[in-house]
């Protein structure tokens, strides 16, 4: 299995680089390959900051590219989770970290909007110290 870095995840997903596209696209074809929740983290934030992608066309991308047969995706529970907090109005970065830390009661963050956002979205414990 190969595990794939945010650069080639861009590259799939937004066809900028022709060479770099098709280079990318073979290599998911020949399978199996590994994207880890960092690289999706890192992939949103490009698509967002670099790209100027809305928010419902990033979390429709990401679910098509989830969706390969090839690809495996580390956390998968928890990516899935975040993807639907995200599409709900959480931050990717911030529903992502709720979604992998489930083994915690609570999640503290001095990020009052975070908090307020989250309490609504999710039943877990949400605290500002």
């Amino acid at each position: 299995m190969i595990a794939l870095d945010t650069n080639v995840v861009v590259r799939l997903l937004v066809d900028d680089d022709p060479e770099q596209t098709r280079r990318a696209r073979r290599l998911i074809e020949r399978g199996p390959v590994l994207v880890v929740p960092t690289v999706l983290l890192e992939a949103e934030w490009v698509l967002r900051g670099a790209y100027k992608v809305d928010r419902e066309r990033i979390a429709h991308t990401l679910r098509n590219l989830l969706g390969l047969l090839q690809l495996s995706v580390g956390s998968a529970d928890a990516v899935a989770q975040a993807l639907e907090w995200f599409e709900r109005g959480l931050d990717f970065a911030h529903a992502l970290h709720l979604a992998l830390t489930v083994e915690a009661e609570e999640f503290a963050t001095f990020d009052t909007r975070l908090a307020t956002r989250a309490r609504r979205i999710t039943a877990r414990g949400i605290v500002v110290p």
